[in-house]
């Protein structure tokens, strides 16, 4: 048999190692032989008494027998039978040693480390293997002998062994534990990260996952469970940890390649197979979670708007005509989101140019959006901001505020006056509206409810209040400032 072979290439059976015998006994045994036959020797040279030639003997004519050759004989058997006898001692005992050293562990082990001392590990893996077979339930025969094989630098047997280990019901905790330490640590070295994660996740062992978090990748999860809905459903997808989602709703299978994750997916009319995966910051990929859709919705349509794009010479108030529920609306061109103004009631036209744009938004779902282009132009040479100087002057005048600045007193404090837009007021005329805010020392304002209202024409100040029914009143401040 080849040196290091376990088995035979020829039946399949286990091959067993026989010892050798020891050179004492085998020379104990050769000096018994030697001893044994030479004695024979000199007894057949040795002539029987009464006889001077041995070759001379003749038996008697009257058929008697001699005495002197049995005689003889009888000297010689004794020897014979004590050396079969002793032979067959050491006979059994050989076959005790055999037997002995063959199912004996501790043997095993000694000769398997007198092997490893002499560098001979193809020699210490055998009897390893044989300890094993005598001791299956030793989960640390397994851990020496991968050893073996790591100094051997047979890795392949060595991540074999472990994965034996950790597979080996009669492995504690702490066995466990360090089995699958170090074999993370050989998939790490080759940067192999979704055998890690697999080999985790195929655990089971909660502590175990614990300990390297920064090798579990879960399955993304899905805002909504896959079935039939009859409005428009935006889907939201989540993972833990820290990496990248990413996600196909053609029904192929999602890559690093394609559609990255970072907004609610719209799923609109039909049907829809949305696969999604998650890729951690080391690059290990979760499985692949599959769900189908069927929506049906009838359409969101855009809010109905009171004021048609174009250019106006008059103030207009931009109203929605259809409800002013779940509408949101944007002045900068932007499309309207939940964190957009909300729709309460009619908003002036601002000076200048300026775009709306309107949109109902329902269960996360944005319908039609309405837009519209604007651009007022009064005819009037009074702007916004002298509007704003007169009311400053007329509160100087009437002495709430010391200083154009608004300033009142030392504090610090001070009256500050904004223009907020023009309006038409009870069909009287078109006015600019202006907001009395109320400044700290330290920067903050707020509104103090007084406002104002300069007509844009002939530039005559009131104040702008509401009467016991709610309606808006204008009250004369000429004659109050004289």
């Amino acid at each position: 048999m080849a040196e290091g072979k376990l088995y035979c290439e020829h039946c399949g059976e286990d091959i067993h190692i026989v010892p050798d015998f020891e050179p004492e006994l085998e020379q104990t045994i050769q000096d018994i032989l030697e001893e044994l036959h030479g004695d024979m020797e000199d007894e057949a040279e040795e002539e029987p008494k009464g006889f001077e030639e041995l070759e001379d003997f003749e038996e008697p004519e009257d058929g008697g027998d001699w005495q002197e050759e049995p005689v003889r004989r009888k000297r010689i058997w004794p020897k014979v039978l004590l050396a079969l006898v002793f032979l067959l001692f050491l006979a059994a005992g050989g076959a005790a040693w055999h037997i002995y050293s063959s199912y004996s562990e501790e043997y095993q082990l000694n000769r398997a480390e007198q092997y490893l001392e002499l560098g001979k590990y193809d020699e210490a893996i055998i009897c390893y293997n044989r300890a094993v077979e005598l001791d299956s339930a030793n989960v640390e025969l397994l851990f020496e002998l991968a050893d073996i094989y790591l100094l051997k630098n047979n890795k392949v047997e060595y991540e074999y062994l472990l994965r034996e280990i950790i597979n080996n019901k009669n492995a504690t905790a702490e066995q466990l534990e360090g089995a699958y330490g170090k074999l993370i640590s050989i998939y790490r070295e080759r940067e192999d990260y979704q055998t890690i994660n697999a080999l985790l996740l195929a655990s089971g062992n909660e502590n175990l996952i614990a300990a390297y978090p920064n090798y579990i990748v879960d399955v993304p999860e899905f805002s909504i469970n896959e079935g039939y809905y009859t409005s428009i459903q935006p889907l939201k997808l989540t993972a833990s940890g820290s990496g990248r989602i990413y996600y196909t709703v053609d029904g192929s299978e999602p890559t690093e390649e394609s559609t990255q994750y970072t907004a609610p997916i719209i799923l609109e009319n039909g049907n829809h197979i949305v696969k999604a995966c998650f890729v951690n910051d080391n690059g290990i990929v979760s499985d692949v979670v599959t769900k189908e859709y069927h929506i049906e919705y009838n359409e969101i349509f855009a809010p109905e708007i009171s004021a048609l794009s174009g250019e106006y010479s008059v103030p207009m108030m931009i109203e929605v005509l259809d409800g002013d529920e779940d509408v949101y609306y944007t002045m900068d061109g932007s499309d309207p989101t939940y964190s957009s103004a909300v729709y309460t009631g009619p908003i002036p036209m601002p000076l200048g140019k300026s775009t709306f744009k309107f949109a109902r938004i329902v269960d996360g779902v944005t319908g039609t959006v309405a837009q519209r282009d604007y651009q007022l132009i009064l005819n009037t040479e009074l702007t916004p901001a002298q509007a704003v100087t007169s009311v400053v002057e007329y509160c100087y005048i009437i002495g709430k505020i010391t200083d154009f600045d608004g300033h009142f007193d030392d504090s610090g404090d001070s009256y500050q006056y904004l223009y907020l837009y023009a309006a038409n007021i009870n069909k009287v005329s078109d006015f600019y509206v202006i907001a009395e805010c109320y400044r700290t020392a330290d920067g903050n304002v707020t509104r103090t409810g007084n406002n104002f209202a300069v007509n844009v024409y002939s530039g005559e100040r009131f104040k702008l209040q509401r009467d016991d029914w709610g309606r808006l009143e204008l009250v004369g401040l000429e004659i109050s400032e004289q």
